[in-house]
């Protein structure tokens, strides 16, 4: 009776954990979708469209591909992070250049975040080709993982 009952509550308890982890997953890709059309319409109201707005974009459409690789996979993708990441440093290079017109040392300090940003990418994925997660399947078979 105790073991059915643990049982039971645990059953219960993974269901709410998986309904909580979908609905927060819907909320961030909602929300990221909202971002990016009023980001869009921003832009068709200015009638022009610079960098900043570019890559402002691409960070919304890495954060979209972040979250459906996630519901398809059920794994975080690290190197979206990163990704997300060294586009907003760039966008900060780029807009701090071309409204400041004074490089100094900042520029040099985010230059140095970019590199090492990439670097960290480079890390990620040998580890992940070298030691690979495995995971059993929905089939009982084993599925390889990149991160």
């Amino acid at each position: 009776m105790r073991v059915g009952m643990h049982a039971l509550a645990q059953s219960f308890g993974n269901l709410l954990v998986e309904s909580f982890h979908y609905l927060a997953l819907f909320a961030i890709g909602g929300i990221t979708a909202w971002a990016s059309v009023v980001a869009f319409l921003g832009m068709l109201e200015k009638g022009h469209v610079t960098v900043d707005d570019i890559l402002l974009l691409f960070i919304y459409l890495e954060l979209g591909a972040m979250v459906g690789i996630y519901f398809k996979t059920n794994h975080m993708p690290v190197r979206f992070l990163i990704y997300v990441a060294i586009t907003a440093l760039t966008r900060l290079l780029i807009s701090d250049v071309s409204h400041h017109h004074r490089p100094d040392m900042g520029v040099v300090y985010v230059s140095g975040a970019i590199l090492l940003l990439a670097v960290a990418i480079l890390v990620v994925r040998f580890a992940s080709s070298r030691f690979p997660s495995v995971q059993p399947s929905a089939r009982g078979g084993r599925d390889g993982d990149e991160s």
